[in-house]
């Protein structure tokens, strides 16, 4: 069984995808933390996130950035939206992900293409959304939480910046899949989030 969880940054999607993992026993892959990564890299190298060449370079990183603290920054997440619009790094990643999703057994995947291009055949396929204020709000209060000085206009604005790369890129672009179910959580908190998420894809797989 495969559960495919798409949507943009901070709509809930990497949470619900945890919680359908367990509640379903599958192994969950964040598709953007290997984004992140290759971000990561090409800062780590003192490259251009905007050049193809060095961005694809930085797809050859070693497995152990994947548990740097770093990844889950609020810069290291635009560093991510800006070398995701290169094809030729969703080509080098894309055997990655889709090996993890053809596994025995199946998968959950979250990302920005993981029911059009990853796993386009997933037996469920959900795309979470929500109002980009509820989505900066969201992130200001992880950010502050975590003693991060930043302001609720500049995430608000950051998050419109990402949605326009992730929307508009040729390659692979955020949509929902023809078939997905659209999941608006601006008016779910987070324990409501998962256990609407999980009654959708238990009525789906009863279909």
């Amino acid at each position: 069984m495969i559960i495919a969880v798409d949507g943009p940054t901070a709509s809930g999607k990497g949470t619900i995808a945890k919680a359908l993992a367990e509640h379903f026993g599958l192994p969950h892959l964040d598709t953007g933390l290997l984004y992140r990564a290759v971000g990561r890299q090409v800062q780590l190298n003192g490259g251009d996130p905007d050049d193809p060449a060095q961005a694809l370079a930085a797809c050859d990183f070693a497995d152990a950035l994947l548990d740097d603290a770093a990844l889950r920054s609020e810069e290291t997440g635009g560093l991510a939206s800006q070398v995701s619009v290169h094809p030729e790094v969703r080509q080098a990643l894309l055997e990655r992900q889709r090996a993890f999703a053809s596994q025995p057994g199946g998968a959950v995947l979250d990302g920005r293409d993981i029911g059009t291009v990853i796993a386009p055949d997933a037996d469920v396929k959900l795309f979470v959304t929500a109002s980009v204020h509820k989505r900066a709000m969201r992130r200001w209060l992880e950010m502050t939480g975590r003693e991060i000085e930043i302001s609720l206009d500049a995430i608000e604005q950051d998050i419109v910046r990402r949605d326009a790369r992730d929307i508009g890129r040729k390659d692979a672009p955020l949509k929902a899949a023809p078939d997905a179910l659209i999941f608006d959580t601006t008016e779910f908190d987070r324990d409501q989030a998962i256990a609407e998420a999980i009654a959708a894809v238990e009525a789906a797989l009863a279909n």
